[in-house]
C-alpha cells in the first residue's frame, strides 16, 4: 500500500517503489492539482539511483494528465524545489528523494505554493485519489528542462552580508555527503575570500553504501580533514541538502541543539529580525527559552517533526524555526527545512562576530548556561511501548531520586527537573524503537539521566 509519511512517499527502489507506483502517484497527485484549478508543476532530484529518470517519469505522467510539468536541469536540493515553487510561478513542486534514508530508498515529496511541505489535508486528497487509480498508461512528452538553481543562489545569498564576505578569510570544510548541496557553495563563495575544501562531493548513487545522514557517527572523514587542513569549520548536508551538521575548529562534532541555538541567536542578534515568534519542539534546547526570554520574544513548542512547525508558520509570523534532526528553517525567507541557507548563516555569524565557532559556543554558555545534549534509540519489544503508554498515563515524581519539576505530554514522556534538564521519551511510530533524548546541564548529570531513564522503561 502506498502511504505518505510526515515527509512524503519513500519506499524501497525496485520493490515498492516502482515505475507502476510511481506512475499511480503522479496521476493522484495530479488529479488533486486540478480539482484545485492548479496546473504548474516543478519535478527535482537528487543523486539517488535512478532519480533524473524518475523525476522525467513523473513529469511524462503529469503532462498526459493536463498539467505543465518541468523537470530541473540538473540534481537539486530540496529546498531549491521549494524556493521554485515559491519565487518562480510553480503551483507545486514534487522532489524525487528520499532524504537521509539508505540508498536502496527513493521517494516522492510535494511542495505546496506557499514553498513548503504539502499539508496533511492535501496529502489526504493525493491518498484518496491512489485508491481509485487502475491504469497506469502514459504518453511520453517533450520535456522541458529548467535551470532553477541561479536564482536560488542568488536570492539565498541576497540574505548574507556580501562586504563580510568580501573583506574577511575563511577555510571551510564542506561534506555533501554524495548528494548535490556541494554546487551551491562552490557558486556562492566565487570570488569571494573563502577557501572551500570538498569531500563526498561527486555522485555515488550508494553514498558509500551507507545513508547520507548528517550525524556524528558519519562524519569522521569531515572531522579529520577539518583537522588535516585546519580549517576554520566544517559543513555537512544530508543527500537532499535541507538538513546541516557542523564540525569547529577543533574537529569536534557540533550537536544540532547547539546548531539550533547559534542560528536563532544570529538571526535575533546579528540579523535584528526580533519581530514574531521562535518554533521549537519538544525534544528542543531549554537555552531557547533562557535567550528568548532574554530579547522577549515568545516560544512555541510543538511535537517532534517539522510538519508541526509549518502548520505554525503558516498562522503565525514565525522568526525561526527547528527540530534537533538538524532541520532549520527560516521562514522570511522560505518556510522550509534549509541546509545551505543554514551554512550560509554560521559562516556570517563568524565573520561578524570575528570568532571561531568553539568561542561562540563558549560565550553562549557563560551568558545562558552549559548545555549538553544526546539521544539514545532503543531496540524494544511491544509491551516495553505499552509500558511507556502507562507512564505518560501515570508519570513519575521522581526519576530514582532526581526530583521531577515538571511534566511535559505534548509528545511522549517530558520530565523536566528544577535546573531545567530534562529527558524525553518517545516511542517510534514506524519502528520497535524508544527514543530517549536528554540535555543537561552538565555532561555527568546528561549521561545519569539517559541511564535512569532506560531503566524506567526497561
Amino acid at each position: 500500500m502506498i502511504k505518505f509519511g510526515t515527509d512524503g512517499w519513500r519506499a524501497i527502489i525496485g520493490f515498492e517503489f516502482s515505475q507502476d507506483n510511481i506512475v499511480k502517484v503522479a496521476k493522484a497527485h495530479a488529479k488533486a492539482l486540478k480539482k484545485h484549478g492548479l496546473n504548474k508543476v516543478i519535478v527535482g532530484y537528487d543523486h539517488r539511483f535512478l532519480g533524473e529518470r524518475f523525476a522525467i517519469l513523473v513529469a511524462n505522467v503529469m503532462k498526459t494528465e493536463g498539467i505543465e510539468a518541468d523537470v530541473a536541469k540538473e540534481a537539486v536540493s530540496t529546498p531549491n524545489i521549494s524556493f521554485a515553487v515559491k519565487y518562480m510561478g510553480y503551483n507545486q513542486g514534487v522532489m524525487i528523494t528520499a532524504s537521509h534514508n539508505p540508498y536502496y530508498y527513493n521517494g516522492y515529496k510535494i511542495k505546496e505554493s506557499f514553498g513548503g511541505a504539502a499539508t496533511p489535508e492535501f496529502i489526504n486528497e493525493v491518498e484518496d485519489e491512489i485508491k481509485n487509480i487502475k491504469d497506469v498508461d502514459f504518453k511520453e512528452h517533450n520535456i522541458k528542462r529548467v535551470d532553477i538553481i541561479s536564482q536560488y543562489i542568488e536570492k539565498t545569498t541576497s540574505n548574507i552580508s556580501k562586504n563580510i564576505l568580501l573583506e574577511k578569510e575563511l577555510n571551510i570544510v564542506h561534506d555533501s555527503m554524495y548528494g548535490p548541496a556541494f554546487k551551491y557553495y562552490l557558486e556562492a563563495f566565487k570570488d569571494k575570500k573563502l577557501n572551500l575544501f570538498s569531500i563526498r562531493h561527486h555522485k555515488d548513487a550508494l553514498f558509500g553504501e551507507g545513508a547520507p545522514e548528517p550525524v556524528e557517527k558519519n562524519l569522521s572523514i569531515l572531522k579529520d580533514k577539518v583537522k588535516t587542513v585546519k580549517a576554520n569549520l566544517g559543513i555537512a548536508n544530508d543527500g537532499d541538502g535541507d538538513r546541516i551538521a557542523l564540525v569547529d575548529e577543533n574537529g569536534e562534532f557540533i550537536n544540532s541543539q547547539l546548531v539550533y541555538i547559534l542560528l536563532m541567536l544570529h538571526i535575533i542578534k546579528n540579523k535584528g529580525i526580533k519581530k514574531g515568534v521562535v518554533v521549537k519542539t519538544v525534544s528542543t534546547s531549554f537555552l531557547v527559552d533562557r535567550i528568548c526570554k532574554d530579547f522577549g520574544i515568545e516560544v512555541e513548542e510543538t511535537p517532534v517533526g517539522f510538519k508541526y512547525i509549518n502548520e505554525i508558520v503558516l498562522k503565525k509570523d514565525v522568526i525561526f524555526g527547528g527540530e534537533e534532526s538538524g532541520g532549520y528553517g527560516f521562514p522570511f525567507f522560505l518556510p522550509e527545512r534549509d541546509g545551505f541557507l543554514s551554512g550560509l548563516f554560521i559562516i556570517e555569524m563568524m565573520l561578524l562576530e570575528d570568532k571561531s565557532l568553539s568561542a561562540i559556543i563558549k560565550d553562549i554558555f557563560n551568558k545562558y548556561g552549559e548545555a549538553y545534549y544526546n539521544r539514545v534509540d532503543l531496540k524494544v519489544e511491544e509491551h516495553i511501548k505499552d509500558r511507556l503508554k502507562n507512564l505518560i498515563k501515570n508519570p513519575p515524581d521522581v526519576l530514582e531520586d532526581i526530583k521531577v519539576q515538571k511534566v511535559n505530554t505534548k509528545d511522549g514522556l517530558k520530565l523536566i527537573f528544577e535546573d531545567d534538564s530534562w529527558v524525553l521519551l518517545r516511542a517510534s511510530g514506524t519502528e520497535p524503537l524508544i527514543r530517549i533524548y536528554a540535555e543537561a546541564t552538565s555532561k555527568d548529570l546528561l549521561n545519569t539521566l539517559l541511564l535512569k531513564a532506560q531503566k524506567l522503561v526497561s
